[in-house]
């Protein structure tokens, strides 16, 4: 009896992974963004490059990563950058009321987010906001990358969102 020759179901796996080029190819085209993502959560331009070139180099290193998650292993490394730079850890206990809030204004000019705002955030808010709100991150997995509870995102994320509608 004739053995037929057994192919893989997901193919070569060295070609489920990513290579440089690759990476090569993702920051190439998504250059502005992640260097905005890092300047979003170090709100300042020197650190922001540190970190951004420092998650270049650590796209450079060739990891272990599977082709279509590419993209959001190299947002990833992005914040983890950002937050082994700044170390960004909550500065209240969880005890905020959401009990009377009014808007008092729009967050800025056509209802677009007022950078300025958002950079004079603390930093744990800032982070919060940004991996919550504009990165969409779960809570659990913001408070797992914080190294916080997941009340404190929770918390930190509310004051942010007040603070930039300019609420009460």
């Amino acid at each position: 009896m004739a053995e037929r020759a057994q192919t893989p179901i997901l193919g070569n796996a060295e070609d489920q992974y990513a290579t440089r080029e690759d990476f090569r190819k993702i920051l190439d085209e998504d250059l502005n963004r992640l260097y905005q993502l890092s300047f979003l959560l170090t709100a300042d331009h020197q650190k922001a490059e540190r970190c951004f070139v420092a998650s270049i180099e650590d796209c450079a290193d060739e990891n272990r990563v599977f082709r279509e998650w590419a993209r959001a292993w190299t947002i990833r490394i992005v914040v983890e950058n950002a937050i082994r730079d700044l170390s960004p850890r909550p500065t209240r206990s969880n005890s905020s009321s959401l009990t009377s809030l009014r808007t008092q204004e729009s967050t800025g000019p056509n209802g677009y987010l007022d950078a300025d705002s958002l950079m004079g955030l603390p930093d744990f808010d800032r982070f919060v906001f940004v991996l919550r709100v504009l990165e969409r991150y779960p809570e659990n997995e913001c408070a797992l990358l914080l190294g916080s509870l997941r009340s404190q995102v929770r918390e930190a994320c509310t004051c942010a969102l007040k603070k930039l509608a300019r609420i009460d």
